[in-house]
Formats: structure tokens, sequence, C-alpha cells
């Protein structure tokens, strides 16, 4: 499905949805990943992310709405939490329906609007107004990593927060290796 996405740059879409999953292995997340018909329509789950969560089953639905399907929405409430931060190709569709169904099954729903991508930027921002409409709360990939860590003072997160920065937020990750570059010379 990320060869239709035209309305992030590619690799830009990758950074994010890979810096969600490693953050979501950081902060003990429960995660659920999904896929819709791999083997006949849409394609594997992309190895950035199974890299990351490799002992995760994804599962595999033919439900367009992921909400729709029992092992996916089973699999949500498993985790206990009430609330959801979703990403999804297409914002239009893959995103846009499930988030919608949670809002309305009484979840809070968070939608990574830059870790999700729609056919065109016009089907993608009329997707996530269509969500804010209805409740869901669009964010970004820095504003999670930064909720998540809340206080650079917190010692135990903060170098792996900093990994990914690096690794996967483009000019800022270039910015944290020169400051750190300069430290290290002293």
């Amino acid at each position: 499905m990320i060869f239709g996405a035209g309305s992030a740059d590619p690799q830009t879409l990758v950074n994010n949805v890979t810096a969600l999953a490693k953050l979501g292995r950081l902060f003990r997340l429960p995660t659920v990943l999904s896929s819709i018909a791999a083997d006949t329509f849409g394609g594997p789950v992309i190895p950035e992310i199974t890299r990351v969560l490799p002992d995760l089953e994804i599962i595999n639905r033919s439900c367009i709405n992921a909400w729709q399907d029992g092992a996916f929405r089973a699999a949500v409430e498993a985790t206990g939490r009430r609330r959801l931060i979703i990403a999804g190709l297409w914002t239009e569709v893959c995103l846009t329906f499930p988030a919608i169904s949670a809002v309305e099954a009484g979840y809070e729903v968070f939608a990574v609007i830059d870790a999700s991508a729609g056919m065109t930027a016009e089907t993608h921002n009329a997707a996530i107004l269509r969500m804010t409409q209805k409740g869901v709360v669009p964010v970004s990939t820095v504003s999670v990593l930064s909720e998540l860590q809340r206080d650079w003072a917190r010692t135990e997160t903060y170098e792996p927060v900093n990994e990914i920065v690096r690794d996967h937020m483009g000019a800022w990750g270039q910015g944290v290796n020169y400051v750190l570059a300069g430290f290290s010379k002293k």
C-alpha cells in the first residue's frame, strides 16, 4: 500500500513509522500490527517495522476497516488500554475507518498523521478533517515522542530516545549529532 501513498515523502513516512515502533518497544506500549490481504492485495508490513518488532504477530485481515476484524479488535481489547495511538496506510481508509470506529466504541484515539499517508495530499487532509470532526485527535511522531519522554532529565530513556531522534528525525537528528560532536571535544 505504501507505493500508492502520494501525500508524504516515502522515506519520511518510513522513518516516522519506524520511530513509532521503536518508541512503542522502548516505552513498553502494547502494539497491534495488521495488514490487509497481505498475500493478494496489500503486501506485507514493511520490514523496517518487523525488524523492530520481530516477535509481534501480524493480524492479516480482509476487512477494510480493521475494527470490523474480530482478531484485530480482540487484540486491541486485550491490551486493556482505552487510549489508542494509530497510524495507517492509507489515511482516508485504513487509518480513518478504525479510528472513527474506536472512538464510537468509547476509546480515546490519537492518529499519528505524519506516520500515515493518503493517496493524495487532498485525501489525507480530508481524512484528518473527517476524523477530527468525530473526535479523533491528530498528532505527530514528534509529539508522541515528546509526550512519552516528558522530561529530558528522565535518564532511563534519554539515550534511547535520542538514538531514535538521530536515526529517524531528519534535521533534528542531525542537530543532535552536531551538539554531541561538540560535547565530545570538551
